[in-house]
């Protein structure tokens, strides 16, 4: 048997905002449930996606940021990651973005670690981790203006079996890093043939589905 999560098309009955936030908004949707007829109701966190890098160099390094999140009250150690909130920008242009902002890097080559949700039961959150390699620093005079909480950001090349065991250990916790690193210790088991392609189809992702399927109707 192949297991794989599967999209279904429900008949949305009604939409409504319940909170508008400055970079989501919990949303109030009203569905009939097909097991049994049944109207139902859900509130949940009308997010825009993410990615996320495993940024690994020539040194068997990666490359991990301290960064503070208000909402758990902790510098967490993290890897660079961002929203897809640009109209247009695909997956693979925003991972190299985060990277140059978050990390003064670029990177030649890029594959696809692993995809997740990272809270489906309360937000629509779709999560794509690549894998960069071949790292070439950007220079001083061309590097991005950080501001906010990023402002104050560390920046380590960590050795992987170091941020591997600090996984294990429950050390860090940030979801991209722990994910992003479990998947490439896996992929290294595996001779790095469990790579995809940086630009498979991402049809996971709410947003690029209800692009190509319609998914709600008003």
């Amino acid at each position: 048997m192949t297991i794989q999560d599967r999209a279904v098309t429900l008949d949305v009955t009604s939409r409504s905002v319940v909170y508008e936030g400055r970079v989501w908004d919990i949303v109030h949707d009203s569905f009939v449930f097909p097991e049994t007829g049944e109207v139902l109701g859900r509130d949940y966190i009308d997010h825009p996606g993410a990615v996320a890098v495993v940024a690994l160099d020539d040194d068997d390094r990666i490359l991990m940021i301290e960064q503070y999140r208000h909402p758990v009250s902790m510098y967490l150690w993290e890897v660079p990651a961002g929203l897809l909130d640009i109209d247009g920008e695909d997956p693979v242009t925003a991972a190299e973005r985060e990277l140059f902002e978050e990390a003064d890097v670029r990177a030649d080559t890029w594959h696809v670690l692993v995809d997740q949700f990272n809270s489906p039961g309360a937000s629509a959150e779709a999560l794509r981790i690549f894998l960069a390699q071949g790292i070439h620093d950007i220079p001083e005079d061309q590097r991005h203006v950080r501001d906010g909480e990023e402002a104050s950001m560390k920046i380590e090349w960590v050795p992987f079996d170091e941020a591997l065991t600090a996984v294990i250990e429950g050390r860090i916790h940030n979801p991209s890093a722990v994910s992003g690193i479990m998947a490439l210790a896996v992929a290294r088991q595996r001779g790095m043939e469990t790579l995809r392609d940086a630009h498979v189809e991402w049809n996971a992702h709410p947003k690029f589905r209800a692009e190509a399927t319609n998914l709600y109707r008003d």
